[in-house]
């Protein structure tokens, strides 16, 4: 298939640049000020008038919860609504039943991607096996299978040689631990960020400390051992601080986080809705300025969903019993460039890198870029689009958002993976 996109401006590396672009082969094939689409037989032409096109979104922490928990997501439910929200590639964490432990789970996770054929799917294998935090799981194996990187998303690897050995057992296999860092023991059960509104809402609260504890330890085994390491949805003031302390020394530490930690606080957790429970939680304002200042400055490397599908069963209940998790796959283009963008605390080029460039480089995924000669991975927003969330419209099963009713701007109109429309057009 051969497709033009003429009149568009295509966001690149290092700016905007008003230009058509053609793809052929799966690949971009020419980038240039005007492409006459008439003399190209078979060539499909798409108005990008008034659009932007950016390189393929790539979200590096996903929950697809299959296999096992199919009734929560699927591979294809969750790929429909991730080609919905602008995504090109999704990185599936391990924690499904069976775990992805081992080379079966990741092949056949591949086997599914390749049946469902939507966007491209990068599987997560896990640190420990059945993430128990006891034993190494087969990483060699599951890499050779496809697996990009390991984590215990989810949980931490409490066991500080544990996590030494998987740090220098990835390091050998050219993968990264995506360290979820929480120290159980000090959370002890909390459900909320503990501060004002947990103690009005007789809520049990969790510490920032049990999270900038492990952050700290993982990044001082990085340091010692000389290896890279990411660190998982960052939502505290001082996580930043320390991350970005880590990288003036050099350590080779990346960072993530996520819409809900730079667009909520945790004033949200009033209304009781429990939707609003997330893990770590939603933080109070001194912690979303330092996420937005972190990212204006590079501490925060990438922007994630931490996509985590749930059912209508798994949230209608109790607060304290309600599973943790917000479904993020269709908002997070949007609540990204209303919040960042759109009040100009970023540029658009910086977002795509964010979104898009820099993922792919922490995982050393191809992508992430618009040039010639790259995989013909796009996606097309209509950034004067104004809409209102409703999670009841979205393609994921799971429709547990706290954002039902909020006004953005940014529309996917376009999601192309490998010169094929997958979503729009």
């Amino acid at each position: 298939m051969k497709l033009l996109i003429k009149n568009a401006t295509l966001v690149l590396k290092d700016g905007e640049k008003k230009s058509d672009i053609l793809l052929e082969d799966g690949k971009i094939s020419k980038i240039a000020k005007s492409i006459d689409g008439a003399g190209i037989k078979g060539c499909k032409i798409i108005d990008g008038t008034n659009k932007h096109v950016l390189a393929g979104l790539i979200d590096m922490h996903v929950h697809l919860r299959e296999p096992g928990f199919e009734g929560k997501e699927d591979i294809e439910s969750g790929s429909k609504a991730a080609v919905a929200g602008g995504f090109t590639q999704i990185c599936c964490m391990p924690n499904t039943n069976p775990v992805c432990d081992n080379a079966v789970v990741v092949t056949y996770i591949k086997h599914r991607e390749s049946e469902v054929n939507l966007c491209k799917i990068n599987p997560i294998g896990s640190i420990t096996k059945g993430e128990q935090g006891e034993a190494l799981s087969e990483i060699g194996k599951m890499k050779e299978a496809g697996a990009v990187a390991i984590s215990d998303d989810g949980k931490s690897v409490m066991n500080s040689n544990i996590m030494r050995l998987a740090m220098e057992y990835a390091s050998g296999f050219d993968l990264k631990c995506l360290c979820h860092c929480e120290d159980i023991d000090l959370v002890d059960g909390g459900v909320v960020n503990e501060g004002y509104n947990s103690t009005l809402c007789g809520l049990k609260g969790s510490l920032r400390a049990a999270e900038d504890i492990m952050i700290a330890r993982d990044i001082s085994l990085a340091e010692s051992l000389n290896v890279p390491v990411h660190i998982c949805h960052v939502s505290t003031y001082s996580g930043v601080e320390i991350i970005r302390s880590a990288k003036a020394r050099g350590v080779k530490v990346t960072a993530e986080t996520c819409p809900h930690y730079f667009t909520l606080t945790d004033d949200i957790i009033t209304s009781f809705d429990t939707n609003t429970k997330v893990n770590p939680p939603v933080r109070e304002e001194k912690d979303r300025l330092a996420i937005i200042e972190g990212i204006k400055d590079g501490t925060i490397d990438c922007i994630v969903t931490d996509h985590a599908p749930h059912s209508q069963k798994d949230k209608e209940v109790e607060y304290n019993l309600a599973a943790f998790g917000m479904s993020g796959l269709e908002t997070s283009f949007a609540l990204s460039y209303t919040n960042l963008v759109k009040n100009g605390q970023i540029t658009l080029t910086q977002l795509a890198n964010i979104m898009s460039a820099n993922p792919a480089k922490v995982l050393n995924l191809q992508g992430g870029e618009i040039k010639e000669g790259a995989a013909a991975d796009l996606t097309v927003v209509d950034l004067n689009e104004k809409w209102i969330i409703d999670g009841q419209k979205f393609l994921s099963k799971g429709k547990n958002t706290p954002f039902n009713g909020y006004e953005v701007y940014g529309k996917v109109v376009c999601t192309i993976v490998d010169g094929q429309i997958k979503y729009g057009g």
